[in-house]
């Protein structure tokens, strides 16, 4: 079965929140007060979003920020998965030998 991308929560504010809405980064950044330089660096998935971002991203589209720290959240954890994938497979389970 082919893996899926993983895909950065920048990709998903543009092809799911500013496309849609003819938003651009731009108007975005004046709207939310969210310097320029980080919307963008978050569009093209070199930024994370952060809590401050989050509740920003939340008041403007009407979400909520867990959905946005949980976009981001899922993103590290699935990134931190295939980077350590081999080291993880060799930690064994503890056992519990509770008597």
């Amino acid at each position: 079965m082919k893996k899926l991308k993983n895909i950065h929560p920048g990709e998903i504010l543009k092809e799911e929140f500013l496309d849609p809405l003819n938003i651009t980064a731009y108007r975005l950044s004046k709207d939310t007060f969210i310097p320029q330089t980080r919307v963008s660096e978050i569009i093209k998935g070199n930024r994370r979003i952060t809590a401050d971002t989050a509740l920003r991203l939340s008041k403007y589209f009407g979400t909520t920020a867990k959905f946005w720290l949980g976009l981001q959240d899922d993103f590290d954890l699935e990134e931190e998965k295939n980077i350590k994938g081999k080291e993880l497979n060799n930690i064994k389970p503890i056992e519990n030998n509770a008597a």
